[in-house]
């Protein structure tokens, strides 16, 4: 999970869905990736309850792709799962992404989408910034589970849409699939959120 001035309650509430897994054996690492110091303080006192399940690391701002790279560095695990700040995961999501890696090494799946408007379920097209796509047929960053040695030959990339770009380049090399499960829920009510603002930024120019 990677952190950058999420409001804390959104963060916690992320971090709390991990801990309720119904499957146990697992370690979250939290890179906070240069947030204000009082959300800094707020996030190492909670992680501390939970220090031997959760590894919190604090660097200065440079990015989720970055920060993802250096967690995977730091794992211990066989598999590697993603987790925005500001979402969830349903208890039996760790559990459900193991079983679908039966003839795959990297899964991307759908997600239970929170939406204010039908417009939310909708992003900007990586190949035409003047159009839109529905996430539905998207790859999205925190539905990405899959082996270690996939996460360690192929960083992610300093870009926009770099969870579809490390997707593409790991089905040249890899196994991968979408699959169904649903067990992510993604908060796309959020006008705060970097792909919202991406998004109002480029269709006001249009």
């Amino acid at each position: 999970m990677t952190v950058y001035n999420t409001p804390y309650e959104l963060v916690k509430r992320a971090i709390d869905s991990v801990l309720v897994q119904d499957h146990k054996h697992f370690e979250l690492i939290l890179v906070d990736d240069g947030s204000d110091i009082v959300l800094s303080k707020q996030l190492l006192t909670y992680c501390e309850q939970y220090a031997l399940k959760i590894t919190y690391l604090r660097h200065n701002n440079c990015g989720q792709s970055a920060s993802i790279n250096k967690a995977v560095k730091l794992s211990s695990g066989a598999f590697i799962a993603v987790i925005d700040s500001d979402d969830e995961y349903k208890p039996t999501h760790l559990s459900a992404c193991l079983k679908e890696m039966r003839g795959a090494d990297l899964i991307s799946s759908y997600t239970e989408t929170v939406v204010n408007t039908e417009d939310d379920h909708f992003v900007l097209d990586k190949d035409d910034y003047q159009k839109t796509i529905h996430v539905d047929d998207c790859i999205l960053f925190a539905t990405l589970f899959g082996k270690k040695e996939v996460f360690e030959k192929l960083a992610f990339k300093n870009m926009y849409a770099a969870d579809a770009e490390f997707y593409a380049s790991a089905a040249t090399e890899f196994r991968v699939k979408k699959v169904d499960l649903k067990t992510y829920i993604y908060y796309r009510n959020f006008e705060s959120s970097v792909s919202a603002k991406l998004k109002k930024a480029q269709l006001s120019l249009s």
